[in-house]
């Protein structure tokens, strides 16, 4: 088996498009080689969304509350504002109602919760319902790893959606 000969007058051209088959194929009788690039690294995905018009606690998405005492993050989605989530989970702190793992590790622990803009913070804006879970499950396992997540909530745990009724 010969493999083939590289020319040295091969020139290489990147595109990251849609149409790549169509460019691609405008470029088969050429010289002219085609490279692919993504977009969607895993960089590109997890940066901070920034210069956005609204306020972060006004956005959607995938959220970390911080115990004010340990340190330790909780992460949690929504597809309403975090404001709203935010008063959602002090409130059932001082109801004593663990509808998640924040809300059970802040009094099984006599730790403190602390205001909205120390405590909670956007991982991720996400518009699409679609996109909470796996962006959601992504910061879980980095924060794991990192020994960063509260105990009482694990990687493989799933928190439902919140959509405004």
């Amino acid at each position: 088996m010969t493999l083939p000969s590289k020319s040295s007058d091969t020139k290489w051209a990147t595109f990251a498009s849609p149409q790549i088959t169509k460019i691609t194929n405008i470029f088969k009788q050429t010289n002219v080689k085609i490279a692919y690039k993504t977009n969607n690294t895993i960089l590109q995905l997890t940066r901070p969304t920034t210069n956005s018009p609204i306020p972060p606690h006004a956005n959607s998405g995938v959220y970390a509350l911080t115990c004010n005492t340990c340190k330790q993050v909780y992460v949690g989605q929504t597809s309403r504002s975090l404001k709203l989530h935010y008063q959602e989970h002090i409130r059932y702190i001082k109801n004593n109602n663990p509808q998640s793992a924040y809300v059970l590790h802040i009094p099984q622990n006599h730790h403190e919760y602390g205001p909205m803009n120390q405590t909670m913070h956007l991982l991720k804006s996400i518009n699409s319902t679609s996109s909470l879970i796996p962006y959601e499950r992504f910061y879980l396992q980095s924060l794991h790893q990192g020994k960063k997540l509260i105990p009482e909530q694990s990687p493989g745990d799933l928190n439902p959606v919140s959509i405004d009724h």
